[in-house]
This record gives C-alpha cells, structure tokens and sequence, in this order.
C-alpha cells in the first residue's frame, strides 16, 4: 500500500523533526528551524508529508509569489526503513505539481547517489557545484528542474 501525500499540520512537527535527525543526523535542522518553517506554511513554505499511520518521508519546498518563477526544494526525507520502495519518488511527484510553470533548484550532496538519481530520473539536471559545501568537505551539486512543455 502506498502511504498517502498530504500537507503536514502543527501535529506533525515532533514526527518530522525525529525523522529529519534520523534521515540526517549532525546536519538534521533544530526544532527552532523546524518550528520556523511550520510558522511559514502560509507564506511561502510547503511542508507535505508521506503517511502510513505515521509519517515516513517528508519534502520541504520554499515557494516564493507567482510573481518569481524559481522554487527551492530545500529538504527531502524518508526513513530509512522506507527507502527505496517509491515513497521519495510519490513525494518528488507531488512537489513538482506544486511547481508547474516554474523552474526548481535544489542541492544534493555530490556522495548521495542514491538521492541524485531519484532527481535525475525526474529530469534534474546538474548546474554547478558548491565545493566543500557540507561538513568533511564533500561538494555540494545544483540540480535545476524545468517542466517539458
């Protein structure tokens, strides 16, 4: 059974920080940063959240006025008990429809393979690098999403 993709709410913080410090560890967001961007769901963050009875991946999108065509896919996340079985790809399905007619950024840790595929089989392509972005030094690489029309 596919989990359900639904906008997360006020309920779902405590999830989602616990599977962001999971997903991410030293690099996890706090529960400050986590509550700053709950408070922002209105303005121009969209928080949705893949849910079997309880929440198993999430993707974070800052999603400025139609007035800037870019939009910022800042954080994407599945347990890892849930990788691999579709669920980051129902969650980037879902984030895309969110952005029809704009251009997507993001950026991937240059060893996280597994996630630069995912995003290059949606059609992602790589537009530079942010060398020794992330701690130890590795790369960071920008992907850039624009809808076929």
């Amino acid at each position: 059974m596919r989990p359900a993709i639904r906008p997360a709410t006020a309920d779902d913080l405590p999830a989602l920080v616990a599977l962001d410090e999971l997903c991410f560890g030293p690099e996890a967001w706090s529960t400050v940063s986590w509550t700053t961007e709950f408070e922002r769901l209105s303005e121009d963050r969209v928080i949705l959240v893949a849910d079997e009875g309880a929440a198993v991946g999430y993707v974070v999108l800052l999603v400025p006025p139609v007035t800037v065509d870019v939009v910022e896919l800042l954080r994407i996340a599945v347990t890892p008990a849930e990788r691999r079985t579709g669920i980051g790809g129902q969650l980037t399905t879902a984030a895309l429809a969110r952005c029809a007619g704009r251009t997507v950024l993001l950026e991937v840790a240059a060893g996280n393979q597994s996630a630069g595929g995912l995003y290059k089989s949606f059609g992602f392509q790589e537009i530079s690098r942010r060398r020794g972005y992330y701690a130890g030094g590795e790369d960071a690489v920008i992907m850039r999403w624009r809808e076929s029309v």
